[in-house]
């Protein structure tokens, strides 16, 4: 797509670029329009109220998505499988909650896997020791995000069967951008050095912040938090990310660090940004929005948020989850776009 092209495409979308860091790069105006993976009306599903945060990976001679799912009481991690990224069957759920541990009795949302950093990759999983590793995190109470959740890591063999380990990161540890719980983990690895991308929320019962800041491991075991976080913080009155900048999706653009997020604006509009950044701790946000909602009557005329991005036939797809409707009656599934029509 030309300039003249995207700038058509953007401006009916009803958005345009401004100063910030080049994202032409990472553009993918025409979306799917429809769910690719909505929720499971089976009567007892783990995933029948909702599916959120996809993660999408290449594994074998497939793909494969991790997501979340929500059946009322909270949030339980699946996984689909799809060999053309539209058309997802249920592999099932592969980390449910377990009533017998004080962390995860409610939920266990696992968000990531560690895979290939290269963005232009398929994303095909790196295993340490002889096991992929995931990162989970989980809220201590029933609902939807319910409390203040932590983080931990998790292991397996086979990505069926997962080892849950205790938590790395508790927002009681944390600076007070921090203190009210911690959200979706994104585990990347570059020269032997871990970086551990999280957003969280401040500890306040109403109108919370949310900002997105980075932990380092040289061995996955001891954890320091990076003392400038957030590395991506709130943008000023009438930005897009004024009130949350969340759900971290990070991956190396050769010798560029991309931070994929989503922004939650004064007015409640979720939508999909992007930050860039010479190294794993600076990042100049993007001028512009990479996904936004859509009209009146699409499946993401509510929010389009939390990314995930993989590379198919030199083409980024960007994952992300579409909501339409409102709160008590929402409808909460997967949706892609891409930089051509589908």
């Amino acid at each position: 797509m030309n300039r003249r092209e995207w700038l058509a495409v953007t401006a009916a979308a009803g958005f345009a670029p401004s100063s910030g860091a080049d994202l032409s790069p990472y553009r993918t105006p025409y979306k799917y329009g429809k769910l690719v993976l909505a929720a499971d009306p089976a009567p007892g599903a783990f995933d029948s109220r909702a599916v959120d945060c996809p993660f999408v990976f290449r594994h074998g001679n497939e793909w494969r998505m991790t997501y979340l799912g929500f059946d009322g009481t909270g949030y339980q991690t699946g996984m689909a499988a799809s060999t053309d990224l539209v058309n997802w069957r249920r592999l099932g759920c592969i980390l449910k909650r377990d009533p017998s541990n004080p962390v995860t009795r409610y939920n266990i949302a696992m968000n990531w896997i560690l895979r290939d950093s290269n963005l232009r990759s398929a994303g095909k999983l790196k295993k340490v020791g002889g096991c992929y590793v995931g990162v989970y995190h989980a809220y201590p109470s029933a609902g939807y995000e319910s409390g203040p959740a932590v983080i931990g890591l998790c292991y397996s063999k086979d990505l069926l069967r997962w080892e849950v380990g205790p938590p790395i990161l508790n927002p009681a540890d944390g600076a007070d951008w921090e203190r009210g719980g911690l959200y979706k983990p994104c585990l990347v690895e570059d020269a032997g050095t871990y970086y551990l991308f999280y957003n969280a929320k401040t500890n306040v019962p109403r109108g919370w912040r949310e900002q997105t800041g980075v932990a380092t491991s040289n061995d996955l075991k001891a954890w320091k938090r990076y003392e400038g976080s957030p590395v991506i913080r709130n943008g000023g009155p009438g930005s897009w990310d004024e009130r949350f900048a969340s759900d971290p999706c990070v991956m190396l653009d050769g010798n560029k660090w991309v931070l994929f997020y989503f922004g939650l604006d004064a007015k409640g509009v979720a939508r999909d940004l992007a930050a860039v950044g010479t190294g794993p701790f600076e990042f100049e946000k993007g001028g512009e929005v990479l996904v936004d909602v859509g009209p009146p009557g699409t499946v993401d005329s509510t929010y389009a948020h939390k990314p995930s991005v993989v590379c198919h036939g030199g083409d980024l797809c960007h994952f992300y989850c579409a909501v339409s409707g409102p709160w008590k009656t929402e409808v909460r599934g997967i949706s892609v776009a891409r930089p051509r029509p589908w």
